[in-house]
């Protein structure tokens, strides 16, 4: 049975119209309620990523500041390593300028030797015995034979000096030796330096790449997310609206029932158990619309 026959025929065709209306609006209601529950499931899943996307940006601004200390480190290490450097050259200049001034104060004659000096005076000797020179020759070839017995005296007695000048010099000639060396180890290793700092800047430049793009798509996340947030501010209005209505034409419907139930008591006097039971069924179907039509999210 049906609470219609409490209306009249043109409250009974409201009634028909805003029943037809109120089925419309339900399933309006029904079709924003899924794609508001849809709008909040995609947010949900952009607030997830967001947050893991946060959280990801930690890591490589860590380890940006890891490899800043470390290439700060290798800066300093750099320095001193180029001062060391400086300091060998200085060192290697000073001991070529060592060996050289120690070379100025030995004789030059030093470097014969006595075995050479009597080899020499054997072979005048027997050019002496062996050949006819003339006179002017012979003199000459005696004067040589004296000077060179001179030589070897003076040879055979600073025997012990020249020994030592020997080593001096050896001596000097490893200075200068260990000195460039030092040098050139100390270039290469600031060359290794300088190649293991530059390929810390690279790091960095890459985990600032790495970081710029975690940031980039934090950006892009951020304004996704804000579109969402007004698509579901968009169909939450709408809901309101639609619920809005929906009352309104509840509301309209019981006022108009009231209204024909106030008219049948002026007219009836007491009412019939029938009629009672119309007007309950009406009441109950009322609240059932009722229930349906406002919906918490």
């Amino acid at each position: 049975m049906t609470p219609r026959v409490l209306l009249s025929e043109e409250a009974d065709r409201e009634e028909r119209d805003e029943r037809q209306k109120l089925r419309v609006l339900e399933g309006k209601f029904e079709s924003l309620l899924d794609r508001r529950h849809k709008l909040l499931g995609e947010l949900r899943k952009l607030s997830d990523e967001q947050r893991a996307l946060f959280e990801r940006r930690d890591e490589p601004q860590a380890e940006v500041e890891k490899l800043h200390h470390a290439h700060g480190q290798l800066g300093r290490h750099l320095t001193e390593l180029r001062h060391a450097r400086d300091a060998a050259r200085r060192k290697a200049d000073e001991a070529v300028v060592r060996r050289r001034e120690l070379l100025l104060t030995f004789d030059k004659g030093e470097h014969e030797r006595p075995e050479a000096i009597r080899r020499e005076i054997a072979e005048l000797e027997l050019q002496q015995q062996t050949r006819a020179l003339k006179l002017d020759a012979e003199n000459a070839l005696i004067a040589r034979l004296r000077k060179r017995a001179a030589d070897l005296k003076e040879a055979e007695g600073r025997v012990a000096v020249v020994a030592e000048h020997a080593r001096l010099r050896k001596e000097a000639d490893a200075a200068v030796v260990a000195a460039r060396a030092e040098v050139e180890r100390l270039g290469d290793e600031l060359q290794k330096a300088r190649t293991e700092r530059d390929a810390t800047m690279g790091a960095i430049r890459d985990k600032l790449q790495s970081a710029g793009s975690l940031v980039a798509q934090l950006r892009e996340k951020g304004k996704a997310r804000s579109e969402l947030m007004k698509e579901v501010d968009t169909v939450s209005r709408e809901l309101d609206a639609v619920d809005r209505e929906g009352r309104e034409l509840i509301a309209r419907s019981r006022a108009r029932r009231a209204e024909a139930l106030r008219t049948l008591r002026q007219y009836s006097g007491r009412r019939r158990p029938a009629e009672d039971t119309l007007a309950s069924v009406a009441e109950a179907h009322l609240e059932e619309l009722m229930k349906r039509g406002k919906v918490t999210l």
